[in-house]
């Protein structure tokens, strides 16, 4: 019953930042979960009741038009909340929407928050790529404690897991890579100069941009590591000596990988979480979704676990995407890898530190694979 339930939302593990960009996709956030208790049901229902009238503003009318629903917190979401929701507007045009909330958590907001993303959304619907239909936003916290926006509720499937085991996934696993090419191209296509954009974060220095990232995350390797990585040195060495200069200043979308997609038996529906999002080298984007981990130990297609990289750069390029040197491709790879090391590391140290979570021990484990997969790439022959 609704006056019987309790929303509470609780941090999981230390939220560690380094300087400069925040590494906001660790994987270290928050969750929410429904508990007995009378007190909160009066929560809910205010929380309900405040964007009843925030929607009736925006649609401009009465708040008895308008009536919210099934409203509940949704799993997922490590740096920002979803909410589930269902709404009717009546009056003159009534309409029907299911809808997912998403905001900071109140705690700690983000840098630019969820009106930099909702716009983001906005101009790359606008560039064709599928993402959720935005709808309103709210920059103003006093609606709801903190900015928001509200989306449309996509249909379909995230667990990378399924795609790559559930025969029902075939004819998705057959098309996706080249989908992802293509839809890459259009993100690369938005104008970073749109001044609806321009509070999105800057990486762009030239071959100078490729080398503050790399320093950035050496710098969060030393300050969060308890042991030494000489591979992660010799990484480091590597890449500062190989960076790129960047051929065109492009939106990155900054996390575009397997998991960032709602897909169905046809591939891609969404292109999801957007918040990494910054303006630099697009060829950073393609080395992300390469990297190992996102394969799921299918590491014979390093797209993803589906599909080659000679497939992905052919699909980006035919869609419109500047053409892609292999040594870029490699380099934003290896530099993918050390990040996720960073990662890794960052969840070793969370639970070292006092976080009561087995899943955080054994994901701190894995930075050994980044280590492998780093030494790969840097012996492999041009």
């Amino acid at each position: 019953m609704m006056g019987k339930e309790r929303i509470r939302v609780s941090r999981l593990t230390p939220h560690y930042r380094t300087s400069g960009r925040q590494f906001e996709f660790v994987g270290l956030g928050y969750s929410a979960r429904v508990m007995g208790d009378d007190g909160a049901g009066a929560g809910l229902e205010a929380m309900a009741a405040r964007l009843r009238d925030f929607v009736a503003e925006q649609a401009g009318v009465g708040p008895g038009a308008v009536d919210v629903t099934d409203l509940r917190p949704l799993a997922g979401g490590a740096s920002r909340e979803l909410w589930s929701l269902d709404l009717e507007i009546g009056g003159s045009s009534p309409e029907r929407l299911e809808l997912v909330l998403r905001r900071d958590p109140p705690e700690r907001p983000g840098q630019g928050g969820p009106t930099l993303e909702f716009r983001l959304l906005r101009a790359a619907a606008e560039a064709g790529v599928p993402v959720p239909r935005v709808h309103w936003c709210a920059a103003d916290p006093d609606v709801l404690g903190t900015p928001f926006f509200l989306m449309d509720r996509v249909v379909g499937e995230t667990i990378p897991r399924r795609l790559l085991r559930d025969p029902e996934y075939a004819p998705a696993r057959a098309a996706m890579t080249s989908q992802l090419g293509a839809i890459l191209a259009r993100v690369h296509a938005i104008d970073p100069d749109r001044p609806d954009l321009k509070d999105l974060a800057a990486a762009w220095a030239g071959v100078e941009s490729a080398r503050s990232e790399i320093q950035r995350i050496a710098e969060g390797i030393r300050t969060l590591g308890v042991e030494p990585h000489p591979v992660l040195d010799l990484a480091e060495r590597w890449l500062l000596a190989r960076a790129p200069e960047p051929k065109r200043r492009v939106v990155v979308h900054g996390d575009y990988r397997v998991g960032n997609v709602i897909f169905d038996a046809t591939g891609v529906r969404a292109v999801l979480d957007w918040e990494l999002a910054h303006v630099g080298d697009p060829v950073e984007d393609l080395g992300w979704l390469c990297i190992r981990a996102w394969r799921f130990g299918n590491d014979a297609l390093p797209v993803g676990g589906v599909g080659t990289r000679e497939e992905l750069i052919r699909a980006y390029e035919e869609a419109g995407g500047a053409p892609v040197d292999p040594e870029a491709l490699r380099f934003w790879e290896a530099c993918g890898n050390f990040k996720l090391a960073l990662v890794f590391i960052t969840q070793a140290r969370a639970f070292l530190d006092g976080a009561p979570s087995v899943e955080l021990a054994s994901l701190g484990r894995r930075t050994a694979e980044a280590e492998e997969e780093l030494l790969t790439l840097i012996e492999e022959k041009p």
